[in-house]
């Protein structure tokens, strides 16, 4: 791939609705400026659109970028996509949700599985391991929500007193979040506690609470500036360090280093932490003002 000037990275988000991939592409962007790059952003208008990112995909290997970072809207539907990027010879970075097919200098992103269990068994220990809870999910094709369901459902078997009365989708969006809830809360004389598989879910989870006048632990994921208000203000419980700012960072990075040469390792997980009350004051400031870690910090260099 022959590199002008500055070389070109194209970054791929799933929407623009959600908060967590509006950071992405801040981070994504600090890091290009800090190392003489470039970014090219490819984000489908309709949410998690599979043809608009496979449409987006063809477009962005017309332009011939130097390298791509990627997030798959669906987690098998954009293969194909990826074969193209591979056969484009584009150097690509997968990054938030991984791809088990295609070619990739490396994947960055958290444990999903893990951060899912632990903030679940944080909201089970708050209720004293006992009670009925509500599971909301993301996008049921993502690749997060999979392994997020699956560590709170395995969560749940470490807790004999906790009854799953109700999981439904509500896609990563709040007003999808917002009126499962009401439904769910019209349905269900009891409910004891609820986790959401992001913060934005769990805000639209909180504004449906206060509208029927319950009050009802909450938990999210992402540590999002509006979920850490939402922890100051008594309103969230919980969330879990899922910061898509500080992964779209350290992914963009790894695409630079690629192409200057440096070796890069095969998969470079951030660490799992639980956000609460106790806790929040590093995250407590806006995406403007939050830091990408340093590449040293996160990063073990292959041997």
């Amino acid at each position: 791939m022959a590199t002008r000037g500055s070389p070109v990275i194209a970054v791929f988000t799933k929407n623009r609705t959600n908060p967590a991939y509006t950071a992405a592409r801040l981070g994504a962007e600090r890091v290009a400026a800090r190392m003489g790059a470039r970014i090219a952003h490819y984000v489908p208008e309709k949410p998690d659109d599979v043809a608009e990112q496979k449409t987006l995909v063809e477009r962005a290997i017309a332009a011939r970028p130097d390298a791509a970072v990627f997030v798959p809207v669906h987690a098998t539907a954009m293969r194909a996509s990826v074969r193209k990027i591979n056969a484009a010879r584009i150097p690509t970075v997968n990054y938030l949700n991984r791809l088990t097919q295609g070619q990739f200098v490396t994947y960055v992103g958290s444990d999903d599985y893990q951060l899912a269990r632990d903030v679940a068994a944080y909201l089970f220990r708050h209720i004293g391991g006992n009670g009925d809870i509500v599971i909301l999910e993301g996008v049921p094709a993502a690749v997060t929500s999979q392994e997020r369901m699956r560590g709170f459902h395995d969560a749940v078997r470490d807790f004999p007193g906790i009854r799953v009365a109700a999981a439904r989708a509500a896609d990563y969006q709040q007003e999808t979040a917002r009126r499962v809830t009401t439904e769910l809360l019209g349905a269900l004389p009891r409910v004891d506690g609820m986790l959401c598989a992001n913060d934005v879910m769990a805000l639209g989870a909180i504004a449906a609470l206060q509208s029927a006048h319950r009050r009802v632990p909450v938990t999210g994921v992402n540590a999002l500036p509006e979920a850490i208000t939402a922890i100051k203000n008594g309103e969230l419980l919980a969330t879990a360090d899922f910061d898509a700012m500080k992964i779209a960072c350290i992914a963009t990075g790894a695409a630079i280093r690629h192409l200057r040469g440096e070796r890069i390792p095969a998969q470079i997980i951030l660490p799992v932490r639980i956000v609460d009350a106790t806790t929040y004051r590093p995250w407590d400031r806006p995406l403007e003002k939050r830091e990408c870690p340093r590449w040293e910090d996160v990063v073990i260099a292959p041997r």
